[in-house]
């Protein structure tokens, strides 16, 4: 699509901007004059002062485009993000934070803490006076609540994996109301990140759901809006499927700036879902959308061209934290499976066997050329990446960590060496048993970059003897088969870097039993002794404080999943996003959650430009 030939028109009304060009007020229980939002809740005691670049106002909205809709409303159990960008930081809150402009961990539910000298017992002490979104008061009981579930080791979420040290679960109390301690086997070097990204969930909601053993479906997105208790600065408005997520403001948040006024300041964070990439730039440049978080690099040469005439900015992060890989199914079989014995593979047997070899694996990363991938789907924005830590990555990225590069000659030679031959001269090999050597490869049809990824990567192939079926399908149901069903052979997706973008907090992905190790999800106990290496280099990381050791080990862990090429890596892309001009506040960042990470102090400072 080429967007330069394109041009949006729509036009905006005086009377739709009137309430967000609102001056400010001052005040926790005061009105703000000529805005829709009247805060009659008095604030807490214990308030959390938040620096903002500028004073805001009250009024507005801001859309954001979305090409896939959240699974769920539950934090605990969201695991991509397509979730996470709405519940995690908006509608549920942790007790730390993390700034992504001073890379610091910041206060948040908790308002302070401390650690003992021997690095073992860590004390948080909570605001008095903080409130869900219903007005019933958040306390100590729904930090242990929220802890109970995420222990609990039949819904296994993706935060379990964290809450480890040397291989024992971390231990929490409530000695009071007011007041958490955490004890630890060994000391952590990101026990408050750790500690602190736990999503505070309502115990007086969600409790007789966990005891029946309805956690997972809790908080689902058919959920009534008004039934959603939260813990953050957003409560669930509107959800319509397919459509659009509405956020409004928790009138009881305990956020306030520095005149105390409670925030957020805009009415409505708006997630608006388009199908694909090409609607999505469609729907920014008629003006429905106030920012775009996932761009296609083709276009940005447009969006350039672009940014006077129709009043935004493109900015320019860098290379992204999120990464690009695709991976083969070794999942074998956990629980009993109608058919199949536990042990035995999901996948054909016939393609688990040539995936569960490494050289295989090593053959079909040699076969692709990442600096033809740069200049093609990427447009030359992308730089090449061996690891979760990108170029982006400025304290971890270890660039002397390499993989399997374009080398399509030994390619060959490792596919001839597994007994692989074209045996009837049509340009593909068969295996030793005369089988073609084929499969699928999926990922979400949405994004035009995957899919162009997909297509070029099966041209790779094709020239080393291996036929790959590029297969677009939707984000939700790649969801289901990476988690659930493990109905696929090879997907191409990628990771996004956790908040901060430490290894330590990728720990349900590199760990056997992670939900998101995604070759081979939750393992009961490792299935080789790679992975038992993995695991076991996790618990030094996170066991020592010195950042140097720290390192090394991270080097050795990388090294470890691409000698074994468990991830086929595929390049990063260099990220710009647009962004109108009309908010106050924004600093993009290319740490998650890029755009939005800060939206509860952005603010609608100017009326858009009218447009003819």
């Amino acid at each position: 699509m080429d967007l330069s030939r394109w041009i949006g028109h729509r036009r905006l009304t005086a009377a739709v901007w009137l309430a967000a060009m609102v001056s400010g007020g001052c005040g926790g229980q005061a009105g703000i004059a000529g805005s829709s939002f009247v805060d009659n809740e008095p604030l807490p005691a214990d308030t959390m002062t938040v620096a903002v670049p500028e004073i805001g106002r009250y009024g507005g909205r801001f859309v954001i485009g979305q090409t896939s809709a959240p699974r769920t409303f539950n934090a605990i159990m969201a695991n991509e993000t397509s979730t996470t960008d709405v519940t995690n930081g908006r509608l549920f809150i942790g007790l730390a934070d993390f700034d992504n402009i001073t890379q610091q961990d910041t206060p948040l539910l908790a308002k302070s803490w401390e650690t003992s000298p021997d690095g073992l017992t860590s004390t948080f002490h909570l605001r008095r006076g903080a409130r869900f979104s219903d007005g019933h008061p958040m306390t100590a009981e729904d930090v242990m609540f929220s802890v109970q579930v995420i222990q609990d080791s039949v819904l296994h979420p993706s935060m379990q994996d964290l809450l480890r040290a040397d291989g024992k679960a971390f231990e929490f109390s409530a000695p009071d109301s007011y007041t958490i301690v955490v004890r630890t086997a060994a000391p952590s070097a990101l026990l408050v990140p750790i500690v602190g990204s736990i999503q505070v969930m309502p115990k007086h909601i969600l409790e007789p759901s966990f005891k029946a053993g309805n956690f997972a479906s809790a908080y689902s997105v058919s959920t009534a809006p008004e039934s959603i208790v939260t813990s953050g600065p957003w409560r669930v408005k509107q959800y319509a499927p397919g459509e659009k997520t509405v956020l409004a403001r928790n009138p009881y948040w305990f956020g306030v700036d520095p005149r105390g006024q409670r925030l957020p300041y805009l009415d409505e964070l708006v997630f608006l879902i388009v199908p694909d990439q090409n609607t999505a730039a469609l729907k920014f440049l008629a003006g429905d959308l106030d920012a775009l978080d996932n761009v296609k690099p083709e276009d940005y040469k447009t969006y350039q061209d672009r940014e006077k005439e129709l009043d935004f900015t493109l900015y320019d992060l860098g290379p992204a934290l999120s990464t690009n890989f695709f991976w083969f199914n070794l999942n074998t079989v956990k629980k009993p499976v109608a058919g199949k014995r536990i042990g035995d593979p999901h996948l054909d047997r016939t393609k688990y066997d040539w995936f569960s070899q490494r050289d295989f694996r090593r053959a079909v990363s040699l076969a692709v050329d990442r600096e033809a991938l740069i200049r093609g789907p990427f447009y030359g924005n992308a730089v090449k990446n061996w690891s979760t830590s990108t170029p982006g990555n400025k304290q971890w990225y270890t660039p002397e960590v390499k993989g399997w590069d374009h080398d399509p000659e030994r390619a060959r030679q490792l596919l001839a060496g597994l007994g692989f031959k074209d045996t009837n001269g049509d340009g593909f090999l068969e295996d030793p048993r005369g089988r073609p050597v084929t499969f699928n490869l999926k990922t979400n049809g949405d994004n035009a970059v995957r899919m162009a990824l997909c297509s070029f990567i099966r041209d790779d192939l094709a020239k080393v003897g291996i036929k790959a079926i590029p297969t677009g399908v939707d984000f939700n149901t790649l969801v289901t088969n990476i988690r659930e069903d493990f109905q696929y052979e090879a997907i191409l997706l990628g990771l996004q870097s956790g908040v901060p973008p430490d290894p330590g907090m990728g720990q349900n992905v590199w760990r056997s039993s992670g939900p998101t190790h995604y070759w081979n999800v939750r393992q009961t106990r490792p299935e080789t002794a790679v992975e038992a290496r993995l695991n076991e280099l996790m618990d030094e990381n996170l066991r020592t404080l010195d950042s140097s050791e720290r390192r090394r080990i991270w080097i050795e862990m990388q090294q470890l999943v691409n000698d074994e090429c468990f991830f086929i890596w595929l390049p990063t892309l260099k990220a710009k996003v647009p962004i109108r001009n009309w908010f106050g506040n924004l600093q993009p960042s290319v740490i998650p959650h890029r755009i939005i990470w800060n939206i509860d102090r952005v603010y609608m400072k100017k009326a858009p430009r009218t447009r003819a």
